[in-house]
Formats: structure tokens, sequence, C-alpha cells
């Protein structure tokens, strides 16, 4: 999310007293007879609250301050908009000089050129120019003359980024390029956070990071966990949807939460690299479901700028993700894996055949 903010997918109610059945060593997993709460702790990254939920009686504060360290760690060297951070030592240096990175970064930059090629540049890593003219989600957020729209977005194009990735090198190759990074960054941070879990022997927790949601295995009690689509036109935490997911992110990119209304006129941030523009669709949201939730991240952006009839099909024929499609005619459309998974919550709402 450009620093933009991913909209919100809501983790429903999760039942407090999970059980685990047919534990076969409830000694060695953490789990006993009974209830088991969640070991619960939250903390500020990414620019948002984040929090993780572990339903495992081993879970301790050390291991949650481990987790914070990690993810405090990626979102050093990923914000653009610390002077210090790695993102902004590449942008810093654009059209000058290579930049040695971290391998964490050289990974996020390899996954967010990867999205940018799939997709033919409906996500590109390369907006930054646009997301600093708009200023969407600052105060300074007002639409900017088309002059300068258009010399932003002359600025975007991921093939002039050159990475090296076995270096862990990047170059910008034209001046004034700069690279933003959030459509991934989250995603990436969940990704990692949920490796060390189950490094560490954990196989079921929550991990939401500003509604990019970890799925970690599945409930104590073996039933899919149950997280909730943001009904867009309410406040946050109704939904209008659920979806049924095992260890899976879900990630939601959407128009209603982060925008600017000016002139009876409504700008999200969710802009169309190929005009500089806020995308011009007739969507209010699309939801990823994949196992990997920086891929999550970076797909559902890109399947958003493309629209409904070029999302779908383009969900439709990868073989590892699925995805929901609101409208604004509150309309539901599911990729065909996804189908049985989903139960509409809100009655204005159709699902879609």
């Amino acid at each position: 999310m450009t620093d933009t903010f991913r909209a919100l997918s809501i983790l429903l109610a999760v039942t407090l007293a999970l059980t685990l059945a047919g534990c076969r060593d409830r000694a060695e997993s953490g789990y006993a007879a009974g209830a088991i709460e969640p070991k619960s702790d939250t903390f500020f990254m990414f620019d948002t609250i984040n929090t993780v939920n572990v339903y495992d009686e081993r879970m301790t504060g050390q291991t949650f301050r481990e987790l914070e360290a990690i993810g405090r760690e990626l979102d050093a060297r990923l914000n653009r908009f610390s002077a210090d951070s790695e993102i902004a030592r590449v942008n810093a240096a654009a059209g000058k000089e290579a930049v040695t990175v971290s391998a964490d970064t050289c990974e996020v930059l390899r996954l967010a050129l990867d999205m940018a090629r799939r997709s033919q540049g409906k996500f590109d890593p390369t907006v930054g120019p646009l997301v600093d003219l708009w200023g969407i989600g600052t105060e300074r957020a007002a639409r900017p003359p088309e002059s300068e729209i258009r010399k932003a977005a002359g600025l975007v194009n991921y093939e002039w980024v050159e990475l090296d990735a076995a270096a862990c090198s990047v170059f910008l190759t034209k001046p004034g390029m700069s690279l933003d990074v959030g459509a991934v960054a989250k995603g990436y941070a969940g990704d990692r956070l949920a490796a060390f879990l189950k490094e560490r022997g954990f196989r079921s927790a929550i991990i939401d990071l500003g509604g990019n949601v970890v799925a970690v295995g599945q409930k104590a009690d073996g039933k899919p966990w149950r997280i909730g689509i943001q009904n867009p036109e309410t406040s946050r935490g109704k939904h209008v949807a659920v979806v049924e997911v095992r260890d899976q992110s879900i990630v939601t990119s959407g128009i209603y939460e982060r925008y600017f209304i000016q002139d009876g006129v409504r700008y999200h941030h969710l802009l169309n690299p190929d005009d500089g523009y806020p995308a011009q669709n007739n969507l209010y949201s699309v939801t990823v479901v994949t196992d990997r939730s920086a891929y999550a991240d970076a797909l559902s952006t890109a399947l958003f700028v493309m629209g409904l009839e070029e999302g779908l099909a383009f969900a439709e024929a990868l073989p590892d993700a699925e995805a929901l499609f609101l409208t604004r005619d509150r309309e539901m459309y599911v990729t065909g894996g996804l189908r049985d998974r989903v139960t509409v919550t809100d009655g204005d709402y159709k699902l879609m055949p």
C-alpha cells in the first residue's frame, strides 16, 4: 500500500473457547484440554495498528517482542518516507548509481517487479512520483494540475528498474524516479511473521497488520478461520461476507477509507500507473486469498486497477490465488475456487453466478 491504507479486512470474532480435537501430543503442542484463549499483542508499525493472536499456551511476551522486532526492522528498511530507509536511499540515488540493499528489501523488490511484469504494469512499484504528487492521506491532498500529473506519470515505469538479485543491488535508471513498495511491504512482513511462528512450532494464529490478515494454520478445533470482508458503505467492523481460510492470507484493496473530495468528486488512493489518476471503474474493493501475503497485497492492487472484467478474467487464470470483487452496484463476483468458501452476510449484496 504505498504508505496507503489497505482497505480493512475484518477478522470475525473468533470463539474464545477453542478446543483441539484429536491432539496426539498435548504436551508438545502446548494445547491443553478445554478452552484455549489467545495470547495477544498489539503494536504500531507500517503506519497502522497491528495485532497478533496466538492460540497456544506456550506463547510468551518474549516471543511477541521478537515478532515486533522483525516487523520494525522491515518497516525501517522499507518506509520510503524515512530518510535513512533503504528504499529512501535507492530513491535518492535515482539516475546516479546503484544501491546495495538487504536481502529482505531485495526480495520485496523482486516480488514487486514480478507482479508488475505479470500485470503488465497495472501494479507498478515506481508509482512514487504520483503518490507524492496527489498526497492522498495527507493534509495537502488535492487534485494536481494535468501537466504535473503527466510529468509524474512519465517517471513511472517498472522496466526502468535494474535489480541484481544475486548482488542485492538496485538502480533507478531515470532521475526523478522513486519506489513505493507500500503495496507489498505489509504483506511481506506478514509472511515473515507467520514463518517465524511456524518455525517456533506455533500452528494456530492470526496476524492482522492493519487489515492484511495472515491465518496461520487453522483454529485449534480443526475448523477454518472465518474472515470478514468489510462493507464499503458502513462503518469499520461491518462486513458483507465471510471467507473461510486455512493457512492462507487475505488482503483487500478498496477505495472507501483513504480518499479526499474536491469539487464534489471523490479521489481515492489506488492510482492507475498508466494515466496517473485514481483508477476509474465500478469497483468498491478487491479481496485476494492466497498462500503468500506479499503476493496478495500486490495482486489486489493490480486487480482493482484492471477493473472487474479484466481483473476477474486475470484472477480466474491464476493457479495460486482466488479473488472476490465488490461493485458499487452491490454485486459480488467470486473466482471459482473460492465460491464454496464464501458466505454472504449482507442481504443488500448479491453473489453473482
